[in-house]
């Protein structure tokens, strides 16, 4: 392993069916990133990306992009590794140049929906385009190549003391929070329940699971539970939100796809402990 990298990794997990296998949950800055194929391991199995470094500014749109293309190109370069779940985010989903206001009920959000480029430039979302802009990018290095892609997209990630120890994507994330809280897009997800994610995603990637997974497990609806969130970072309340209300969000948020197939995960494990009854 180069001297020059520093792993973040959170927890190693074990693959059911695979004693011998492990999936790991990496997170490297962009600097890391670029000896990243010379660290590559016969036995790894899943390398993910998310940047942790700086305060997030616009150079560093194209920089996140440029680090997930070479992550990609890595993988597909090392022999021993043909499956990829990268962690993008669901900023990468939910920035839209027009909300539709004039519907009575909310458009539906989910993994088919991409933000727009030009309105998260046009509104200085930074992280956000760099978000989508390095989803992109990895989804096009894996076009056509012998590796198979899969991107879980996890809302602002939470946990006891996870915000406070990463709060500079954490910070990065809340920009233009009180639009996404009006539009019924604010929305976190648990640190243990995004690995969760990840290790089911990687487990079925032998059978039926492709594309893209957003990741949430929680939607912030209150003012309250917005301020809450700031006070674990440490910061300053910032105006106050607007209210809700008993308006109807012009958006609405779907994890369905992510649901079924932890579901159905769990459900596969659990019968192949316990016998089934039959009448």
């Amino acid at each position: 392993m180069s001297p020059n990298i520093n792993f973040h990794h959170k927890r190693i997990y074990p693959c059911k069916g695979m004693p011998d296998k492990f999936v790991c949950l990496f997170c490297l800055s962009a600097e890391e990133r670029c000896c990243f194929d010379s660290v590559v391991a016969p036995t790894s199995q899943l390398w993910t990306q998310k940047l942790l470094s700086w305060s997030f500014k616009k150079h560093m749109a194209t920089l996140e992009a440029k680090a997930a293309e070479q992550v990609v190109e890595a993988c597909v370069r090392t022999e021993s590794v043909r499956k990829c779940v990268f962690t993008s985010s669901l900023l990468a989903c939910v920035w839209r140049q027009n909300s539709p206001h004039h519907r009575r009920f909310p458009t539906t959000v989910d993994e088919s929906c991409w933000s727009d480029e030009t309105f998260c430039r046009e509104n200085k979302l930074w992280f956000a385009l760099g978000k989508t802009m390095a989803e992109k990018a990895a989804w096009r290095a894996a076009r056509g190549r012998d590796l198979k892609l899969v991107t879980v997209c996890p809302a602002l990630v939470t946990g006891p003391g996870f915000l406070r120890r990463n709060s500079t994507p954490s910070i990065a994330y809340l920009k233009g929070a009180h639009a996404m809280l009006a539009e019924g897009l604010l929305a976190t997800a648990d640190v243990e329940r995004v690995a969760e994610a990840h290790v089911s995603v990687y487990e079925a990637m032998s059978g039926t699971a492709g594309g893209r997974y957003i990741c949430y497990d929680h939607v912030v609806r209150r003012a309250e539970e917005f301020a809450e969130l700031e006070r674990q970072l440490g910061l300053r309340p910032r105006a106050t939100a607007p209210p809700r209300g008993d308006a109807v969000p012009s958006f609405e948020l779907c994890n369905r796809k992510l649901a079924w197939l932890v579901s159905s995960r769990r459900r596969c494990t659990h019968d192949a402990y316990l016998p089934v009854a039959y009448d």
